[in-house]
């Protein structure tokens, strides 16, 4: 193996390692893990929470790097896609939350009723687009 190669490699893997700590210091700085802690009533598991966050963010670049197979067929793209869907749809209403983003909308779309309806449809619409992403 080359020098080149090996620089390469090891440039790769520390961009990856600083693009996931920098998604999870994101996530974390915002305040995000304390609201969805408070949503589930697990808010005893935080730092549970948060180092699950940064191995998946590792876990998730080295397979994005190293384009890793795991040979679980159709059903096993659809569960993934499935818990993918809930995980990010639950992220995104914490996120929302915690910058009220939902209610700065509806009052200045004039919204009443039906908010909850809105956050499901959210949810909803990216479980489907995480199916559809990886069934493709």
């Amino acid at each position: 193996m080359s020098l080149g190669l090996i620089l390469t490699g090891i440039t790769g893997i520390c961009g990856g390692a600083v693009v996931a700590a920098s998604l999870s210091a994101f996530i974390i700085g915002l305040g995000i893990i304390p609201r969805y802690a408070g949503i589930t009533h697990t808010g005893k598991h935080i730092l549970l929470y948060e180092d699950f966050l940064v191995l998946g963010c590792i876990l998730g670049n080295l397979l994005s790097v190293y384009e890793l197979k795991i040979p679980a067929g159709t059903p096993g793209v659809g569960l993934t896609g499935f818990f993918f869907g809930i995980f990010l749809g639950s992220w995104i209403i914490a996120l929302g939350e915690v910058v009220n983003a939902f209610a700065i909308a509806a009052r200045r779309l004039g919204i009443r009723r039906g908010s909850a309806l809105i956050v499901l449809s959210i949810a909803l619409g990216k479980i489907l687009g995480s199916l559809l992403q990886l069934c493709a």
